[in-house]
């Protein structure tokens, strides 16, 4: 059954990370008669295990859904399903900009939160229409008085425009879906023929290929039509078109305002970018849709396997994994301690989190992540600029003229009488705040610019410890800055290693080599000479720990007699031990670097 634009509606939900948005679209499926009972299942669109568990959304997931609405019409909703975390920021932005409308989940009981501001200024630049829902109405802790308050202070949104509703207990479901249909623009009339169709995300099916998802703007596609990918030109043909009831389900085509997913001849996912416009061969658009950029990861960290034999494994394990997971960035490497690897960058920390538990759950790998760092720029003497996102690449220090850190733009959202805890935590991050504003009476909202260095750490968790869980917080990439940092290295048995050296800031050089000086000195079995742990900068030794060396009784066998004997005996260790030292090697046990790089500052 084909609809007209009227009757077709395409929105998405988005809120702060789990204010509810997963189980209101269950609600939706149920309402809307999309699945039955008997198949039903909570985060029915949450399909991996890990989203389940961890309550988030990983990735985007759509929908198409039929509505009736009191007077007997039907329309057509499709719902796309958006991850809430500012990793994935822009997944986000290019599922808004296939839509025209967004549905508003605020918490009742927590409020508007930082990705609340965040996520409805990305809708409000894509000129989207919002339906505000107050959510979990039914906890004792529900303030709705404040949510309104908030609502018009903070987002400017009448408070009369918001529904009232508990996704869990059912309620106010119906209102909402009405709403969705009255108050949402449908499709606008494209007025042209040639195809035009927006890539919001993409997935690899082993036996079928790449599954692009997609928004077509206009024109139409069908089995067998002959397109083209507007960044990279590349031509295929269409296998199979279709739309998901949640499942996928084909269709004979795809029309002008309708979502669905499309299959081609392509099988590498690195060729559909996100974000890229779909075009017809023989009668292509003139110009993209707008608004396409390639993402760009943030934070590196190299993955290596503990045991050296598993390497094989490993490399085939991120092979498939990168398959559905455009973002992840991986290249071999190597290092003098950890044997052979990868080096591999993601989208922030929790991407970072998520692909090490992928790889460890679905892989079954047993694996260790180093260090992690930034994309640092290093400009040489010689006017060259370098980008680095490995510490052990860092050149001379005698050649470099200066290097700069990324520095972030974050808005921390936290009740009021933790203003000075806040201001204390982005301090000691080398952060500089910029404008403190209350939201409310109770309620302020911090903006302030920090390294990334910094915060891919344990900004997050410290801002939740000192808030006691109330802080909330985003963040977007504000450019570059001069910094006076340095390589920092740790020396065991004056070897350097190269998994634990990092770049960091010079007056935090010495804490930071204290630190882990202090836990190798912990971890690194003693041997039977004296093992040294230093931290350097450049060539100035700044930490330094000693591991006791292992002692033999030689003087056991000595039964009396004279002391020159025992005393001849203690210098002949002695002597071993120098020499021994001299050229002994020490082991560092596997356990040593996972206990090292797991533990942050």
């Amino acid at each position: 059954m084909s609809d007209t634009l009227d009757h077709i509606r395409n929105f998405a939900i988005i809120a702060h990370i789990d204010h509810g948005k997963s189980t209101l679209a269950d609600r939706f499926l149920m309402h809307t008669g999309s699945i039955d009972a008997r198949r039903f299942q909570d985060q029915m669109l949450d399909a991996m295990d890990l989203e389940r568990e961890r309550g988030i959304t990983i990735k985007s997931h759509p929908v198409r859904m039929r509505h009736q609405m009191p007077d007997g019409r039907e329309y057509q909703l499709n719902l796309i399903d958006t991850p809430g975390h500012v990793d994935f920021s822009y997944e986000v932005s290019r599922s808004l900009a296939a839509c025209e409308g967004a549905i508003l989940v605020i918490d009742a009981s927590q409020g508007v939160q930082a990705q609340t501001v965040a996520n409805v200024n990305l809708a409000m630049r894509q000129n989207l229409a919002l339906v505000p829902v107050i959510n979990k109405i039914d906890l004792p802790a529900a303030n709705l008085d404040l949510c309104k308050t908030q609502l018009e202070d903070i987002l400017a949104i009448p408070s009369e425009e918001m529904f009232a509703v508990s996704a869990k207990e059912d309620i106010g479901i119906k209102e909402v879906l009405h709403a969705v249909v009255e108050r949402l623009p449908a499709p606008a009339d494209p007025g042209m023929d040639e195809l035009r169709a927006l890539v919001f995300d993409s997935v690899y099916d082993v036996y079928r290929g790449v599954v692009t998802y997609i928004r077509v703007v206009s024109g139409s596609m069908g089995r067998g039509d002959s397109i083209r990918l507007f960044s990279t030109e590349e031509s295929s043909e269409i296998k199979e078109v279709g739309v998901f009831t949640p499942e996928m389900s084909e269709v004979d085509c795809l029309r002008s305002g309708e979502v669905g997913y499309v299959i081609t001849a392509i099988k590498d996912p690195s060729e559909i970018r996100i974000g890229d416009t779909i075009t017809g061969t023989l009668k292509p658009c003139r110009e993209a849709l707008p608004g396409f950029q390639d993402v760009q990861p943030m934070v590196f960290s190299g993955i290596y396997p503990i045991d050296t034999r598993d390497y094989e494994g490993l490399k085939l394990s991120i092979a498939k994994l990168r398959l559905n997971d455009a973002a992840f960035v991986a290249q071999p490497e190597s290092c003098i301690a950890l044997g052979a690897g990868f080096r591999c960058g993601f989208l922030g920390l929790l991407h970072m989190e998520i692909v090490q538990e992928r790889l460890q759950r679905e892989y079954g790998m047993d694996i260790i992540l180093t260090y992690p760092s930034v994309i640092y720029h290093v400009y040489m003497r010689s006017g060259k600029m370098i980008a680095l996102d490995n510490p052990m690449h860092l050149p001379d220090p005698a050649e470099i003229d200066r290097i700069e850190e990324p520095f972030i733009r974050a808005q921390i959202i936290s009740p009021t009488e933790y203003i000075g805890s806040i201001m204390n935590l982005i301090m000691v991050k080398r952060g500089e705040c910029k404008t403190t504003e209350n939201v409310d009476q109770q309620h302020v909202m911090m903006t302030a610019d920090l390294p990334l260095h910094e915060i891919v750490l344990d900004f997050y968790d410290k801002l939740k410890t000192v808030t006691r869980g109330y802080g909330s917080m985003d963040y977007e990439p504000c450019g570059y800055r001069q910094g006076v940092l340095v390589k920092l290295e740790m020396l065991v048995n004056a070897e350097p290693v190269d998994a634990f050296a990092s770049i960091v800031h010079r007056d935090l050089a010495a804490p930071r080599a204290k630190l882990l000086a202090q836990r190798l000195k912990d971890v690194i079995p003693p041997q039977m000479f004296k093992i040294a742990i230093q931290g350097a900068v450049g060539g100035q030794i700044v930490a330094r720990e000693n591991v006791r060396a292992l002692r033999k009784n030689v003087t056991a066998k000595c039964y009396g007699g004279d002391i020159t004997r025992k005393r001849k005996l203690l210098e002949k260790q002695k002597e071993g031990k120098k020499r021994m030292k001299q050229i002994g090697k020490v082991n560092i046990p596997q356990e040593a670097f996972v206990a090292v790089l797991k533990a942050t500052d």
